[in-house]
This record gives C-alpha cells, structure tokens and sequence, in this order.
C-alpha cells in the first residue's frame, strides 16, 4: 500500500521505542528508529544508536544521503587510517550517490540521524547485491519490527 500523501509530519521521537536494526545488514547491535519516508521523493529518514564495536554491512549508496552525527565517532570506508574518513560528533556528512562503504563502523557508542534520497544496496564482497532497500522497505521492515501492519488491522 502506498503511503497518502502528507502534508507535514511530526515525530516525538522519545517516544518511539528502539528496534534492532536486522543482522543481515549490521553487526553489534544497532538499533534505529524510522522517522518518515516519502513515497513522492523516495526519501526515506532515520536515526540510529550505534553501540561501540558495531557496524554496517557493505553497501552502496544508489541515492545521495546526508547525515548528522549527534554523538560519537564514525569510521566510513574504514576511517581515515585505511583511507576513508572519519566522522566525529557533532558532524555532517554527505554522501555521494554510488558511494560504496565496505566498512562503516563505531568505535565508540554513536548517534546519527540520515535521510536517504534513495535505496541502500547491501552487497557481498564480491559486489554481488543481497538486498535493495528503499522507503518502502524501510517502511515494511519497521511495521513488521513493531506490530504496526498488525495494529492497523484492528
């Protein structure tokens, strides 16, 4: 089902409980929380609690992305000791469309907030695609993680 079209959104956003963000695409124990997605951009925001050790699997960036890091360190492509670079709070990044993040990690416990303006391509090392993740199935994902889909049917 495709979302209306809304005019404006808000989000308390201490209100909304945590869900751990899936193994298949982490490692660590990320959580986040989804914030909004928009059907008529593809764009798609969230925040995340990212614990120290954690990180992301590999990935591409098939939309530009923008973030904010509200609270610890962020090591993109490896940080800037395995030639990437390396995000510390508070900072903005940009992220290129087609950027690819092999080794996104956090050495210490973080925050980030990111909006999306398209899908994330989780891949294999290889660069073979595992899964393609846009608003929609950002979206599928967090109603089935909070029973949402199911308290709409009531």
């Amino acid at each position: 089902m495709v979302k209306p079209r809304i005019d404006e959104e808000y989000v308390q956003m201490d209100a909304v409980d945590w869900q751990l963000f899936p193994d298949a695409f982490s490692a660590g124990g990320i959580r986040w929380k989804l914030l909004h997605v928009s059907p008529e951009s593809g764009e798609w925001t969230a925040i995340y609690d990212c614990p120290a050790g954690s990180s992301f699997n590999a990935h591409i960036h098939v939309g530009p992305g923008e973030y904010f890091l509200t609270k610890g360190r962020m090591d993109v492509r490896g940080g800037v000791d395995e030639g990437g670079s390396t995000a510390i709070a508070p900072g903005y990044g940009y992220e290129s469309c087609n950027a690819r993040h092999d080794k996104t990690n956090f050495p210490v416990d973080s925050e980030f907030y990111m909006t999306f303006q398209g899908p994330l391509q989780f891949i294999e090392e290889d660069g073979t695609t595992i899964a393609v993740i846009g608003w929609e199935q950002a979206q599928g994902a967090w109603d089935a993680l909070t029973g949402a889909t199911a308290k709409a049917a009531e």
